[in-house]
């Protein structure tokens, strides 16, 4: 195939001198990552359940296969075609997670899937994507047209999702969505006793999940007390990163993956402590805070209020997802079933995130003059 000219004026040739490509490279990496770790991880769990050894790899390797594609797709569109999209897709998220209230497959007491063929959907994880966008929009037409109420709008989308969330409970998922609209609402420019207000009212909110939500309660007590029953997960990662020392034990080596129940899954970075070390932990850690500030980066110099806001949303919840799953499984905060992007096991994680990265893409472009915004 002859190299790309930059004279090419072809939608490829087009977006590939306009794409960023470090942080393309970078999510590329993630991928090989996550295919890496699922032949380390995966077939220990299938043995355990009494399926095919490669059954979750087979499975992965489509997931992860459709996660690419989705990237570049998405990555072509216009900043209007990433609003567009998003904005169907949030409110077909919305729908969808209402549905799982009704017909949804209740797993450990939660009501978040719905029964597909090969697989289980997560609507919810479509959320924090197509969320991020849709806030944005609302917020920068708000500013841009007085009249319009983007904040009342924005709000209330967002009270509809946490009403929802909570009642399948989701409590992580919710986490990671009210972090990232809080960080919107900070770019967008809310005076600061606005925003000690909401700091107070989601402390209080905490606080009184702590009180009166039993579920939330007992995750709270096990994480301050790692002797609990509660906590086996946790001290077999912990003992696994321990074991894998700088360099790990080797491929194939760990025993973490013998003995926790969702290893392929929330806890999958105690598998690469374990075989491959603090080294490679430490070179993940860094890819994720490295698109993250990237696409930060990358906004210097932006004017359209929505790009700004839509980007700033998409980068912080990318990375509040990954700190959530990396900090509960070194136990720096109550644990939580958040998958690590791209790495953990799971369809409905991987397509989202990977929807979430090609907007990014799409949104950080640079623009030829004249080019649809």
């Amino acid at each position: 195939m002859p190299a790309l000219s930059r004279a090419d004026t072809s939608i490829v040739g087009r977006w590939w001198w306009t794409v960023d490509r470090w942080t393309l490279a970078a999510i590329v990496g993630l991928i090989g990552a996550g295919y890496i770790m699922m032949l380390a991880a995966s077939p220990a769990v299938a043995e355990r359940i009494h399926q095919a050894r490669d059954m979750f790899i087979l499975k992965q390797v489509v997931f992860l296969a459709v996660a690419a594609l989705i990237v570049v797709a998405v990555s072509l569109l216009s900043p209007r075609g990433v609003r567009r999209v998003a904005v169907v897709g949030c409110v077909l998220a919305i729908l969808m997670t209402a549905a799982t209230l009704l017909v949804g497959s209740e797993i450990k007491g939660a009501r978040r899937w719905i029964a597909l063929p090969g697989m289980s959907l997560q609507p919810s994880e479509f959320l924090k994507p197509f969320f991020a966008v849709t806030a944005a929009w609302l917020l920068a037409e708000g500013r841009r047209t007085r009249m319009f109420p983007g904040l009342t709008l924005a709000v209330a989308f967002f009270a509809v999702i946490g009403l929802l969330l909570k009642l399948q409970p989701d409590y992580g998922m919710l986490g990671v969505l009210t972090g990232g609209l809080f960080i919107q609402l900070f770019i967008y420019g809310l005076p600061i006793v606005v925003v000690l207000l909401l700091v107070a009212l989601i402390a209080g909110a905490a606080t009184a999940a702590f009180f009166f939500v039993s579920h939330v309660h007992s995750r709270v007590m096990d994480f301050l007390d790692i002797e609990r029953a509660g906590n086996y997960q946790v001290k077999l990662a912990l003992q696994a990163f321990g074991n894998g020392g700088v360099f790990g034990r080797g491929p194939g080596e760990g025993r973490v993956k013998d003995v926790i129940p969702d290893v392929h899954a929330d806890f999958v970075f105690a598998v690469v402590g374990e075989e491959f070390g603090m080294l490679v932990c430490f070179a993940i850690i860094a890819t994720f805070a490295f698109i993250v500030l990237r696409a930060l980066g990358r906004m210097q110099g932006e004017t359209d209020p929505f790009v700004i806001l839509a980007a700033g949303g998409l980068a912080s919840g990318f990375g509040l997802q990954a700190v959530v799953n990396l900090a509960t499984t070194v136990h720096l905060m109550p644990t939580k079933g958040m998958t690590l992007p791209f790495i953990s096991y799971g369809g409905s994680s991987a397509m989202a995130v990977a929807l979430g990265m090609g907007m990014l893409l799409a949104l950080t472009r640079r623009r030829y003059p004249g080019e649809a915004t």
